[in-house]
């Protein structure tokens, strides 16, 4: 099978990037392609994909060119707006070419001058280069920039822009816009160079302002922190510039300081040759001589053009002689950054001291709510502001704005600027009042009353009932005209009365005339004198018309008008209703939620031959939209208004777009259907919000259902359109003020991008697609990674289902994925419970082929539970509509073809695979789904649902609890028990009719179950005998839809019972309290449950539905369920020794991990209950590989179910294994935890850096607590591991897929042994045409290799050697098989309950060993890339031939006769005990075959080396190194290495020098009699390190060398 194709990205760079470089001489590509792929590395895909290769690469050799030569220090800047005639290359916009030396704020200072001259920025590529020029600045290399670790001096710096704008056609507009984006780059070099001057200068001024006599000492000193401050990067200096205070023709002026000037205000020419005077304006001149203040703070009258386009800041410091009077200033310019503007006012100086002054001139009590409130205010008020403004004028407006706290009403502050430039004006407005018609109103007030030139404001909107808007009115200094503040905040306030919901004028007039004599005779004699006295004959008309439509069928009529002569906001509303009246509180709220005011009511009792009709005749006020057409107008909202009351259509606020945007009903439902999915994802704004945004703005709202439509309209979708679609919305939102508005607008914007496909346009049966009815339901398909606010953990895929009836939403993990579809009892948040349920089911499907998924659906019109035939019916008919609206966007296959859905626009690649499985509320709902599926001609089939009548029933099987009980049978093995024959206590949630429960309770006879509970009883049977017990659970669990109500209490033991959770108190007899460990002798049945879960038994038995145990430090509310909430105990109060998760989600995982940390023995409900997965996927596959046999013909559908049922034990088998193996892993792992804990805490960070991993999320301890945990001697807890193996087998599937690993004939032998036995004989031919060949290959592989070696063993090895995953699993494959692995393996494992579990252990650790040490030798052997079947077979024999000579040796050893005493048999134990030794068998083989000499030979020559040198001894102490850190372990894995490595040399340097390979001894000594010096030094120093207490590592490293003078 060919490689993976590259991503389209990928491969569209390597075209354009190919296309330049044929235009180059070859001795100019090297430095080219270095430079296009840092360039183009700059694109996503979306620009890419938007633009050809051909302009792509023009735009790539045009920069380039223009780049060639530079001088440093000399920006170059050029504007084209370029064509294929011209230049061979074209874009759409005018692009920008800049190339500069890199500096901080290019990026941003360019932006603000494209925005200064009205352009739209476009595109921005704006790599950073890493250049070598030559003197005359000719490009002669190009790299990415040097790093810290780069070895190479680093080379300078280049900042390169590809910007595109709007395109420029008007070469003036072109030559302005370079001119100003050099004057900007100049600035930008400008403060960038004179930055460290700037400082020092800044904090020279500090120094010297601390040393000033002249000043009072606390001023001095607050005046010089707050320069340190500014320094201590609160202010981006921009510019300085000292001055001198000088009389000039008898007035104060300012003398530049010659070279004084930095920054922006660099000296220009001028004047540098002249003296430069400054004369001072009129407001100025009273402050300059003044002592104080020392400090002015304002805003300058000119905008920065570096970093951002506001005004500038202006600190001004006086200067002072040592007379103490002022001489001059110094003058800074430049920007506060943001931590300036969120520091807060008591840790910043001149500030600080300024708000207690008003503190303490307010006279306030202390912590009281009025002096809370100043703080409050002072704190928040405008800190530009705030660094201005004199201290009595704040004492005023601080004051002032206290005494409006929250009172409705409009109040303004004014401050005027000492010297004339401005006005800050204060207004504060009722929250609700405010909006952008508001803002700009009072704007002008203040424009015209102040005589302002321009304005520029801030909007704060808090909590508070008051929204406070800043304006700054920029005025010209002398020319501010007199004002009355009272005057101008009276003109506001007349402003700000207006009405919230204004009307717009639409007229309706009557329509219609008399319809004929037939009518006439009809409906003449029908109407009461009441309607006769109101309506004339000739409006009737329309009343007949309308009434002669009404049938049985369609028994309602409306007719929206305009009456003649009133009001342009008036309407009237005719309903017509065949067969009795509209009930008043029904239509009114229908009618208000149109957009529709009622203002009265006529009612009229109609006759039609007997038949009553009713007609009410409406008196309304509404506003309709821009200028829309009154019958059209009329059309819609007559549909929109009876698909309300027949209930197509909800009845909310979202239907008053109807009149406000002119919108159909059907075309609301879309935006209906998306804010839905807003309030399941958590948006913050409610839907009331969104419904008021829509109806606020009705123009953006048809834009965004035209963006719907270009993207998915199958007949008219346009990208480009919709390209411009998307820039035309974002300009109209840039004009939305009000900040909930804009929100709401924008998420749906974002949804609508992130929305891949939808049903909307589906018509037909099934994926027919034939002309008809649109679908009652919508669904939309997401990318999860483009919707904006989505969620942790987000899945890959979603399709969120919307109906009237009900809301459905399914969240995949992969294209392959599977899980269960619940029924949710909960409305309002039912994705954040599928959420919960997907990320278990992510860790829970690491055993089967495909990853997780989740669904659940809710009923919104549900009939009572009471009525419970009709409540099922409902949920079964719109569980299978939920089905629909997946299928709908879910492509088909045909064949090895995969066929896209009908009337579908897809914009994300084919996805097939769809299958759904039983879950809460649906268990018997698989036939009802697999219908479904055959009605959409699904490929899948009844594969579709598994669990089906043509399918495993889990609940016969009793496979989840089966599964669940492998993990309660070890987690007592390990503490000695088989409880398959000892008696042992247990308290369960659940009741014996539940499949987890019920079968749980059947799989030991020696169950004693004291007390369970489920949702209707309490059971308590303080000492039950066990067989009765039994007999009586076996008897319930057969009796259908059985309680513990039906438990016979007569076989209860003394002082139980049972009791109903109904009941208030219950009675708790001696025998009942001393089981339960409690003192208590009456109990709330919460309370008893509560109890029951802290019972101290040997097994607590999860079997139900709900969350029961939590942390300490976690609350109810972040648990999620609230129906358990007051039974719910802590993780640490359990008392059991061991729980088993039937069910899932009844722990948290915090609650896990703190019953582990307090001895409880448990893994996680994912790992218990996982085969019920498992059985369900299995189903999966073998019915997709029967289903081609049958479409081959080979097979009757008859033929393949009878097969299905004939394999039920086999697929048991092959799912319990699973169970077994992990909680197996999960054990030895645990036995090692403290010798793992490094390695695990690297795994979680690699995880982390890989973006696959969220430690908080899984609740993995971060790594100051892990390092904690080591200190104390602790390790990671069995459910932290379970999730870390979890992730192990998520991560190597990955990259298993990614590679060709699967694709090798010996590993793809995998796919036959998933399998069961029977389907391998009959199928196997077809078991390699499966579909999801690699996918099964790779999690069968994984799986029986993470299993057994533990979830850090690949990625140890891969960082350890730089060897590729999918490498260290071909590695790992050939060990295993080599040295016999899986036969040893199931010899021990067949030792369970029949030798400690601890022995057991070591056995496998002991061979883990081995396994770990075999898979580096093959990562370091050439072996790794020969055919694994052959390489297997030539290495098999020579670890049988080394074992047999071990055996003997290695049986006697101490270990092996503890491990026969225990009871393991005598060859196992001496195979094992050899374990250590084996190895050598691998490198014996290699210098076999280099020397070509027999084995025996070679193993005598190998294992004589080691006696003469003593290697054994060597071998034990670097064995004997620590290895509790990463690096340790890593230089003892070395020094392993080394020594095997030596010995292997050696061995094949005395063979390949001996004359013949047979007697090994006389080799040996031939070899030493021409290596005596160097031997016999070997041997000294060993002796010496023989001699030492303990070698450490430096003592071996210079053993290993001086052995290494003998090769």
């Amino acid at each position: 099978m060919d490689k993976p194709a590259p991503p389209p990205g990928r491969e569209r760079i390597a075209e354009t990037v190919a296309l330049a470089a044929a235009r180059l001489g070859a001795e100019r590509r090297a430095a080219f392609e270095a430079f296009a792929q840092q360039w183009c590395a700059q694109l996503d895909d979306d620009d890419l994909a938007e633009r050809a290769a051909e302009d792509l690469a023009g735009a790539l050799l045009s920069h380039y060119q223009f780049g060639a030569r530079r001088l440093p220090g000399q920006p170059r800047v050029r504007v084209l707006s370029p064509t294929i005639a011209d230049d061979g290359w074209s874009s759409r916009h005018s692009v920008i070419e800049i190339v500069n030396d890199d500096m901080p704020f290019l990026v941003d200072s360019t932006t603000v001058e494209i925005n200064r001259q009205g352009l739209t920025l476009h595109l921005i590529v704006h790599p950073v280069l890493a250049v070598a020029r030559g003197a005359d600045g000719a490009l002669a290399e190009v790299g990415a920039p040097a790093t810290a670790k780069d070895a190479q001096p680093p080379r300078a710096r280049e900042s390169w822009m590809h910007i595109e704008v709007d395109r420029l056609v008007d070469e003036e507009q072109r030559t302005a816009l370079v001119q100003g984006i050099e004057q900007v780059l100049a600035d930008v070099r400008a403060a960038y160079e004179d930055w460290p001057a700037m400082l020092a200068r800044l904090r020279d001024a500090a120094e010297e302002l601390a040393a000033c006599s002249a000043l009072p000492a606390d001023a001095a000193a607050e005046g010089s922190a707050f320069l340190r401050w500014l320094a201590d990067e609160h202010f981006v200096l921009l510019g300085h510039r000292s001055h001198d205070l000088v009389v000039e023709n008898g007035e104060d002026a300012l003398r530049l300081v010659p070279g004084s000037g930095l920054g922006v205000l660099r000296e220009t020419d001028a004047e540098r040759r002249s003296a430069s005077f400054s004369a001072l304006p009129r407001e100025a001149r009273a402050l300059a001589r003044a002592q104080v203040p020392a400090l002015v703070v304002t805003k300058a009258n000119t905008r920065s053009t570096v970093h951002r386009p506001g005004y500038t800041d202006y600190v001004g410091v006086k200067r002072f002689d040592a007379g103490g009077q002022v001489i001059g200033e110094h003058r800074f310019l430049g920007l506060f950054t943001s931590s300036a503007y969120s520091a807060r006012v008591s840790e910043t100086p001149l500030l600080r001291g300024k708000v207690e002054a008003i503190r303490q001139r307010a006279g306030l009590p202390p912590g009281g709510h009025r002096a809370k409130a100043l703080a409050h205010i002072l704190e928040t008020y405008p800190r530009d502001e705030l660094f201005q403004i004199g201290d009595d004028e704040l004492y005023e407006i601080a004051l002032g704005i206290l005494a409006l706290g929250e009172r409705q009403r409009l109040r303004l502050f004014l401050r005027r600027d000492p010297f004339d430039r401005f006005v800050s004006a204060l207004m504060y407005v009722p929250r609700e009042a405010y909006g952008t018609d508001l803002r700009m109103r009072c704007q002008q007030i203040l424009m015209q009353a102040l005589g302002g030139s321009s304005a520029d404001f801030e909007v704060a909107l808090g909590e508070s009932a008051l929204a406070r808007i800043h304006f700054t009115v920029r005025t010209t200094p002398g020319q501010v005209p007199d004002y009355d503040r009272r005057e101008i905040e009276a003109r506001l306030a007349a402003a700000a009365r207006r009405w919230v919901d204004q009307l717009r004028d639409a007229l309706v007039d009557a329509e219609g005339e008399a319809r004929g004599l037939a009518l006439f005779k009809r409906w003449s004699t029908a109407f009461p004198a009441d309607y006769r006295e109101r309506v004339g004959a000739r409006a009737a008309v329309a009343d007949v018309r309308k009434l002669a439509t009404l049938s049985e069928q369609q028994p309602l009529a409306l007719a929206l008008y305009r009456p003649l002569g009133a009001e342009p906001q008036a309407w009237g509303l005719r309903v017509y209703r065949r067969g009795g009246p509209v009930v008043l509180s029904d239509s009114l709220p229908m009618l208000e939620r149109m957009g529709m005011r009622v203002m009265g009511e006529h009612n009229h009792r109609l006759d039609d031959g007997g038949v009553p009709v009713s007609l009410h005749d409406f008196e309304l006020q509404a506003t309709a939209g821009e200028a829309l057409d009154v019958q059209e107008l009329a059309r819609l909202f007559e549909d929109a208004l009876v698909r309300v009351f027949d209930g197509r259509v909800e009845n909310d606020d979202f239907n008053r777009l109807v009149l406000a945007a002119g919108l159909p009903a059907e075309d609301i439902v879309v935006l209906r259907a998306y804010a839905r999915y807003c309030k399941q994802i958590g948006f913050a704004l409610s839907q009331g919000t969104i419904e008021a945004a829509l109806a606020a703005q009705p123009r953006i709202a048809r834009q965004l259902l035209q963006l719907f439509r270009l993207r998915f309209d199958p007949e008219r979708y346009d990208d480009t359109a919709a390209a411009s679609q998307v820039h035309a919305i974002e300009l109209a939102l840039d004009k939305v003020s009000n900040l909930s508005e804009d929100r709401v607008l924008r998420q749906l914007l974002g949804l609508i991008e992130a929305t891949l496909r939808t049903n909307w346009w589906r018509t037909g049966r099934g994926h027919g697609g034939e002309p008809g009815p649109r679908r009652s339901f919508l669904s939309f398909k997401f990318d999860c990674a483009k919707v904006p606010g989505l969620p942790a953990p987000k899945p890959m895929f979603e399709i969120f289902v919307y109906s009237p009836r009900f809301e459905g939403v399914h969240l995949r993990g992969g294209k392959v994925a599977r899980g269960g579809l619940r029924w949710s009892d909960r409305p309002e948040d039912f994705r954040t419970e599928v959420l919960g349920l997907v990320k278990a089911q992510m860790v829970k499907n690491t055993v089967i082929v495909p990853v997780g998924s989740k669904g659940g659906f809710v009923l919104k019109k549900a009939p009572p539970a009471s009525d419970r035939e009709a409540w099922l019916a409902e949920g079964i008919a719109c569980y299978q509509d939920y089905l629909r609206g997946l299928l709908d966007l879910t492509d088909n296959r045909v064949g090895d073809t995969i066929v896209p859905p009908p009337l579908v626009v897809r914009r994300d690649a084919d996805d097939p695979y769809l299958v759904v499985a039983a879950d809460k509320g649906t268990a018997t709902f698989s036939d009802h789904a697999n219908a479904v599926s055959a009605e959409y001609g699904h490929w899948l089939g009844d594969a579709f649902a598994s669990g089906g009548s043509v399918g495993y029933d889990h609940k016969a099987m009793g496979i989840t609890a089966r599964g669940a009980w492998e993990s309660v049978k070890r987690s007592f093995r390990e503490r000695g028990v088989d409880i398959q024959s000892t008696d042992f206590t247990v308290v369960g949630v659940g009741d014996m009719s539940g499949d987890v429960f019920g079968n749980g309770m059947l799989l030991s006879r020696h169950i004693r179950l004291v007390a369970a509970f489920d949702h209707r009883h309490v059971f308590i049977d303080p000492d039950p005998d066990a067989a009765t017990s039994y007999a009586e659970r076996e008897r319930l669990f057969r009796l259908p839809r059985s309680s513990w109500a039906d438990y016979d209490t007569k076989l209860i033991s003394a002082g139980g019972g049972v009791w109903s959770r109904q009941e208030k108190s219950i009675p708790l007899s001696p025998q009942a309290r001393a089981r339960l460990g409690i003192a208590a002798e009456r109990l709330s049945p919460t309370d008893l449950i509560s109890a029951i879960l802290r019972a101290p038994v040997d097994l607590l038995y999860n079997g139900g539905i709900g969350t029961y145990v939590k942390a300490a430090d976690e609350s109810h509310a972040e648990v999620g369920d609230r129906a358990n909430d007051a039974l719910r105990v802590n993780g640490r109060e359990l008392r059991c020794q061991v729980v088993g998760e039937g069910g899932n989600l009844g722990f948290t995982q915090r609650g896990r991990i703190e019953a582990a940390l307090a001895g409880v023995a448990i893994y996680t409900d994912a790992i218990d209950n996982s085969a019920g997965v498992d059985t369900s996927d299995h189903e999966v596959n073998i019915k997709i590989l029967l289903g081609m046999a049958v479409a081959d013909g080979e097979m009757t559908t008859k033929q393949r179910n009878a097969l299905l049922a004939q394999m039920t034990d086999e697929v048991a088998a092959l799912v319990l294994r699973d169970n077994y193996f992990q909680t197996q892993c999960l054990s030895i792992t645990g036995r090692l935890g403290r010798q793992l804990l490094d390695q695990e805490a690297r795994f979680i960070r690699f995880l982390e850096k890989a973006g696959r991993l969220d430690r908080a999320l899984e609740y993995l301890p971060a790594d100051d607590e892990i390092a904690e945990r080591r200190a104390a001697g602790g390790q990671l807890t069995t459910p932290e591991r379970a999730v870390l193996l979890a992730y192990s087998k998520m991560w190597l599937f990955d990259e298993l897929l990614a590679s060709n690993l699967p694709e090798d004939p010996w590993v793809a032998t995998a796919l036959a042994r998933y399998f069961p036995a029977t389907l391998r004989e009959r199928m196997a031919g077809w078991i390699p045409r499966h579909p999801l060949q690699r996918e099964i290959v790779a999690t069968h592989v994984l799986n029986s290799m993470v299993n057994r070696v533990g979830a850090t063993f690949v990625h140890r090895l891969s960082e350890g050697t730089g060897t590729p995953p999918p490498l260290v699993v071909r590695a790992y494959l050939l060990a295993r098989e080599v040295f016999g692995d899986v036969a040893l393996w199931q010899q021990v494992e067949a030792l369970d309950n029949q030798v400690p579990d601890a022995v057991q252990a070591e056995l496998l650790i002991e061979e883990g060993w081995l396994t770990a040490r075999a898979t580096g030798w093959f990562l370091r052997s050439r072996r790794l890339a020969e055919p694994m079947g052959e390489t297997i077979t030539r290495l098999q024999g020579a670890v049988a031939a080394l074992a047999q000579q071990l055996a003997p040796a290695a049986g006697a050893s101490p270990r092996a006769q503890a491990w026969v005493q225990a009871g393991v048999p005598a060859g196992l134990a001496a195979r094992v005990a050899a374990a250590g030794g084996l190895l050598d068998a691998l490198d014996i083989a290699e210098v076999a075959d280099a020397v070509h000499c027999g084995f025996d030979d070679v193993c005598a020559v190998h294992a004589g080396i080691g006696e003469r040198l003593g290697l054994a001894r060597l071998r034990a102490a670097i064995d004997a190194l620590p290895a509790g850190q990463y690096w340790e372990q890593r230089a003892k894995a070395a020094l392993g290495e080394d020594l095997a490595d030596l010995r292997r040399t050696l061995a094949q340097q005395v063979l390949a020098g001996a004359a013949s390979c047979g007697d090994g001894t006389a080799v040996l000594d031939a070899w030493a009699a021409g290596q005596s010096v160097a031997l016999e030094r070997a041997q000294r120093m060993l002796a010496d390190l023989a001699e030492a207490p303990q070698a450490d590592l430096a003592m071996l490293s210079v053993a290993m060398r001086q052995l290494r003078d003998l090769g």
